[in-house]
């Protein structure tokens, strides 16, 4: 679920680097800044702004303007996200907004209603004000 299509190794490596979990039945309202690893089970609105890994699980429904380093989505989003490297669509996860990242990958099942803009390595892209 976390690694990336690397297996169990690289899920069990981002699991022990978690420095932040929302559970199920969890609801926040406001902005969310981190440098490690968070995973979000519950519902977020608002801004998440990180430099580090976003997991979003599976029946979390996030309504938020995303940029992270990179990141997992099992859920639902409303929003543009901005991902340093990577984002992971893994199904079921549905999006309603525009991606902006350099790798990606969509699993099938996954629902995307928008854009996705790469950018190559090393290459200066500037969203919301700031270089991604």
């Amino acid at each position: 679920m976390f690694g990336f299509g690397k297996g169990k190794a690289k899920e069990n490596a981002i699991a022990a680097e978690m420095t932040g979990f929302i559970g199920k039945g969890v609801s926040i309202d406001g902005r969310m800044s981190f440098d490690g690893s968070v995973r979000i089970d519950g519902d977020f609105k608002g801004e998440i702004d990180a430099e580090g890994f976003l997991i979003i699980g599976e029946g979390a429904v996030i309504e938020a303007v995303i940029t992270v380093g990179s990141a997992i989505i099992s859920g639902e989003i409303k929003g543009d996200i901005e991902a340093k490297t990577k984002v992971e669509l893994k199904s079921p996860a549905h999006i309603y907004g525009n991606i902006k990242t350099q790798n990606i990958v969509i699993e099938e099942g996954v629902i995307f209603e928008g854009t996705c803009i790469m950018k190559s390595k090393g290459e200066d892209v500037t969203l919301h004000g700031k270089n991604v």
